[in-house]
Parts: structure tokens; sequence; C-alpha cells
């Protein structure tokens, strides 16, 4: 194995090599790209949305890029989101859906009731 200067010689060797790489295979990667696009009906809006989600779980699509009906409303969303119901002595809320959080159960182990962390009580 090397010293310290020689591999940091093959790093160097090796990012150029990369980027001469990825400078030519930009334009076919381009190229591939848009062909899909225009074979799945995908628009440039599509994409920026996807982007903006980030992470967020696709959207689920009808035949060729059209959206699901109107009227259905996906689960899960933004808009899906539930007031919460409880608050906690610290500040913590519940909307009182799934499990019961860390913060109260212990309170409930006390003899405390849901009743008196109810919000707007």
């Amino acid at each position: 194995m090397g010293n310290l200067i020689d591999i940091q010689s093959q790093i160097e060797k090796l990012q150029k090599q990369a980027t001469e790489i990825k400078t030519r295979e930009y334009d076919k990667t381009v190229s591939e790209i848009v062909a899909k696009m225009r074979a799945f009906g995908i628009t440039v809006k599509d994409v920026q949305t996807a982007m903006a989600r980030r992470g967020a779980p696709k959207k689920a699509r009808g035949k060729a890029g059209v959206a699901s009906a109107p009227g259905k409303r996906a689960r899960g969303g933004a808009d899906a989101r539930v007031a919460p119901k409880y608050r906690g002595p610290n500040g913590e809320t519940w909307t009182g859906r799934g499990l019961t959080p860390r913060w109260l159960a212990p309170l409930l182990a006390q003899g405390k009731s849901k009743e008196e962390f109810v919000i707007g009580q």
C-alpha cells in the first residue's frame, strides 16, 4: 500500500476521470430523460413538484400521467392532519389516535384520566 501522497494523487486522478465521464455522458443522459418524460407524459412541472416533495411517496397516477379521479382524497397528505385533542403538562400534544404517547402513559398509570388533558376544557 502506498503512502499518503500516492493515495492523494490517485484520488485526484480518479476525480478527473469521473468528471470526464460525467461530461461525456451528460448529453446522452439528458436525451434519455427527455425520451422517458415524453413516453410517460411527464412535464417539467411534474418533475419540479416531485423535487419539492423530496422523499415523499409518489402519488398514484392513472393512465398516461393523468391524475386520479376528482373528489378522491389522498390519504396521509398535509390536508389529512388532525388537530390535537390532548395537551400534556409540558406542552406535548396528541390527537387521540394511535398508541398512547410516552408522556401520557405514566400519568395514566398514576391514576389520572385522559379527560384531564383534553384541550379546551
